[in-house]
């Protein structure tokens, strides 16, 4: 494997710092902290970039919040300068992993993502008869800083960038609880290990990436499991022999204790795919794939909600349609004629300050 210098300067040329402002804003111009950094963007850049080549740059705190998507989770939203910083690091850096990750990794990835992960899975449940669901506990609160940055230095060998990395880790804020003891632990080493990304990082996503691509290629290439995909932190075996995949669990969990990683007790299991498999909020079957009841519970729940904003002005217009229009794209993907017209056939959107209907959707 071979490892990349001279990335630094790369990473803090204007020309990239500029690009990465472009992209940190996509989606985000009507925010005030966006709008300030872009009022005087050119002077903000090239004081980023001073700090960065003095190495003086320190990120900013996080703001926690807690959401619940399906289950609660703390997502950490960075100051947007540090987003720019992140942005710049990773259109220099991502490309150097992209290429050794393997094919059926799809979170956080060009050209992959949720639907290209569902229509892999509908591929593989027309192929064989049984599928082995696995889960990783609290994965992105598990990951261990010193793992990491090893797995990196393996393919980075440009000190500045390390550092600069070392910094980002470094200031990542406390996550929920994960401790957990591993073969050849003392009483004390959980404790003195530092693990826990931020989830809401754009580079905590490819951290996350980077973290398990070790084990993604001993799947395939060692373990032999041809038909496996992996999104974040679920993963799915699939095969023809259920004993076979039921005695994969031991082997995955000693592979997974290299990483301090632990299989969520509850939720890996054997079954068959004619039962549907569960994945990403759908059920897919080898022939169809319907919408999970709570995801479609949760959709309605945000068109009631998007309707009110709307109502009382705090959404756009052209914010309702976006919201809308990727919601109905994200239905289209499976058999969901009866349920999009059940979803948005009472759903009505009455224009802020007026009680006339815009429309139903």
């Amino acid at each position: 494997m071979k490892r990349q210098g001279g990335l630094f300067d790369r990473i803090c040329a204007f020309d990239n710092l500029l690009a990465a402002a472009a992209r940190a804003r996509r989606g985000k111009r009507d925010r005030p902290d966006v709008a300030a950094f872009h009022h005087d963007l050119e002077s903000n850049l090239l004081r980023l970039q001073e700090e960065l080549l003095e190495g003086r740059y320190r990120p900013g705190a996080y703001r926690a919040f807690h959401i619940r998507d399906p289950k609660p989770r703390l997502i950490s939203a960075a100051p947007y300068r540090d987003r720019v910083v992140h942005h710049a690091l990773c259109r220099v850096i991502e490309p150097l992993f992209e290429h050794s990750f393997i094919f059926d990794s799809y979170a956080n990835r060009r050209g992959k993502g949720t639907h290209k992960a569902l229509d892999r899975c509908t591929e593989y449940a027309r192929r064989h008869r049984y599928v082995l669901k696995c889960d990783i506990q609290k994965y992105f609160p598990s990951i261990d800083h010193a793992l990491l940055r090893a797995h990196l230095a393996r393919r980075i060998r440009c000190p500045r960038t390390l550092a600069l990395l070392g910094v980002i880790l470094d200031s990542s804020n406390p996550q929920e609880h994960a401790l957990c003891y591993f073969p050849g632990d003392g009483l004390f080493t959980p404790h003195e290990r530092r693990r826990g990304l931020p989830i809401g990082n754009l580079t905590s996503q490819l951290f996350g990436n980077v973290y398990m691509d070790g084990f993604d290629h001993w799947m395939k290439e060692v373990a032999g499991c041809r038909a496996y995909i992996r999104f974040v932190d679920d993963f799915l075996v699939f095969g023809d022999d259920k004993a076979a995949l039921a005695g994969l669990l031991p082997r995955i969990q000693r592979r997974l204790n290299g990483l301090r990683l632990r299989l969520h007790p509850k939720k890996c299991q054997v079954a068959p795919v004619a039962r549907g498999v569960e994945f990403l909020g759908w059920q897919v079957f080898p022939e169809r794939r319907r919408l999970r009841r709570a995801t479609g519970v949760r959709m309605q729940r945000r068109l009631r909600e998007l309707a009110g904003s709307y109502g009382d002005g705090r959404v756009s217009l052209e914010r309702v349609r976006a919201s809308v229009m990727s919601c109905i794209g994200h239905l289209k993907h499976g058999d969901t004629a009866g349920l999009r017209r059940a979803m948005f056939g009472p759903v009505a959107f009455a224009a802020p300050g007026k009680g006339d209907v815009v429309g139903p959707i």
